[in-house]
């Protein structure tokens, strides 16, 4: 757990000086978010399981992913789709209003953000409570394993408007050793909600509903079962929300033992992949069961257009879903597909960095236009550093430029024929062959001059090397080297 590092609500870390992180939300969940990890090379793009809508968290925030060089797909939530979407399909004008419901409406980008999706929500929301409320009213307890904090919330809300609603007085409790503060919690993070939840705090209103739940008793937060606080209030017929959604932990493994021979009690759970098992260590089981599912991701529907409004230049898929959805026709990007615990290699966007140089040092340099290879060259002294995913240049004070005093230095490969006509102007006689190099490149010219001086002169892609006895030959054939070669 030290290893961990918790992040604000927008907040830019850096990581290593090298990879910038940013997270966005997601919808899914409070503080449920995607990635983009920004380096010098590129940025990629980590979608998770992502919603468009949300009655509690902050929608999708999908515009913040555009344009980056890969993006990584990972909202597996489909897999349980059944229909399979042909590339094309969906790409209908997404502002035709024959696409959507009455009641829903669209971004500027087309996606629906309050389709029949947030109606059948509320309506699972509705049955859900309706069917706890008629098994307390038969004398029956219903007990809640916690998944998903943001539908739980959701459920305590309208659980107990119901309850007053049917004038039913049945204690609800909430066992968790990290409950009370995690409400708590809930009241400071107005950044993390959804908007019509943020519009709650300006008016004065609560952000949840639990605040004035507690305020006024009707609900009760203990940190386990034992505590002297939960014995003394305990009575049943009740409502209980507590861990663990896998029934293998926490108190909802005490409870189960307690209600699963009852056939009036009711256990609700989120969809579960293999509920049989789930219940095994506790059958036989008699209590009702209730399974619910409630949307956590993109539908299949959606990936193509998604993707397509992202626009990414490579994007990375799931090798599971590829007979689902068909790119074959997709030419605003590269489609390449991952599978578990094999590498996949990706092309690199960018052959160049960017580097930051102070507008008071950039305007000091001097440059040297080579023509040839189209580049501009300045010659410094100064310290190279990487900070925040960006190189910095940071000058000396007392030679921020090249200047006079300062030994010259040579650029470019020297011209054999140019070097042979130079030494001839200056009297020398001389004769060239090919060689090799240690490195057994035959790209190699080797100029050999008798008279007056006796020297060889090695001519390599990288460097020029002359071999002589004398010192002052040497000088000679370099001063000849140096008019050839440009100056930096």
């Amino acid at each position: 757990m030290l290893k961990i590092n918790t992040l604000n609500y927008a907040q830019e870390v850096c990581y290593n000086g090298t990879l910038v992180i940013k997270a966005f939300s997601s919808g899914v969940e409070i503080g449920s978010c995607n990635w983009i990890l920004n380096g010098p090379k590129g940025d990629i793009a980590y979608l998770s399981n992502s919603c468009f809508f949300s009655a509690h968290a902050m929608a999708f925030d999908y515009r913040s992913l555009r344009g980056t060089c890969a993006l990584i797909y990972s909202d597996f939530s489909s897999l349980s789709d059944t229909q399979d979407i042909e590339d094309g399909d969906n790409y209908t004008d997404p502002t035709s209003d024959k696409l959507l419901p009455p009641s829903s409406f669209q971004d500027s980008d087309g996606f629906n953000l309050n389709s029949d999706e947030d109606l059948e929500e509320k309506e699972k929301l509705v049955f859900i409570c309706s069917c706890a409320i008629e098994c307390v009213k038969d004398g029956g307890s219903v007990l809640i394993p916690i998944n998903r904090l943001g539908t739980i919330l959701q459920l305590l809300e309208e659980m107990t408007t119901l309850l007053e609603a049917s004038a039913t007085e049945v204690p609800v409790y909430i066992i968790s050793s990290v409950a009370e503060e995690l409400l708590v919690w809930l009241n400071i993070i107005p950044e993390w909600l959804c908007k019509q939840r943020q519009e709650r705090l300006f008016s004065g209103e609560f952000l949840f509903a639990h605040v004035k739940l507690l305020k006024e008793k009707k609900i009760h937060v203990v940190p386990d079962i034992h505590s002297h606080g939960f014995l003394k209030n305990w009575r049943e017929p009740c409502i209980v929300f507590c861990p663990h959604w896998s029934l293998r932990m926490g108190p909802v493994v005490h409870l189960l033992r307690r209600w699963c021979g009852d056939p009036k009690s009711l256990l609700i759970l989120e969809d579960m992949e293999n509920l049989e098992l789930a219940l095994l260590p506790f059958k036989p089981v008699a209590m009702k069961v209730l399974q619910c599912l409630f949307p956590s991701g993109i539908g299949l529907q959606k990936v193509q257009p998604l993707l397509k409004t992202l626009q990414p230049k490579t994007v990375l898929f799931p090798e599971d879903l590829r007979l689902k959805t068909n790119f074959s026709c997709e030419k605003s990007f590269s489609v390449s597909y991952y599978t578990e615990a094999e590498t996949l290699k990706v092309s690199r966007q960018k052959d160049s960095s960017e580097i930051k140089i102070a507008a008071d040092l950039a305007s000091q340099f001097y440059w040297k236009t080579f023509k040839k290879e189209g580049i501009n060259v300045n010659r410094l002294k100064g310290k190279l550093l990487m900070e925040n995913g960006r190189h910095h240049l940071f000058l000396d004070n007392d030679k921020k430029t090249s200047s006079g005093n300062s030994s010259l230095l040579r650029c470019g490969l020297l011209d054999s024929n140019k070097f042979l006509a130079k030494l001839s102007k200056m009297g020398i006689n001389a004769s060239m062959e090919r060689g090799t190099d240690d490195a057994g490149s035959t790209n190699v010219r080797i100029v050999h001059t008798e008279k007056p001086y006796k020297a060889l002169i090695e001519i390599g892609n990288t460097s020029t090397a002359i071999t002589t006895v004398d010192a002052n030959v040497a000088s000679i054939l370099y001063k000849a080297i140096d008019n050839i070669l440009d100056e930096v």
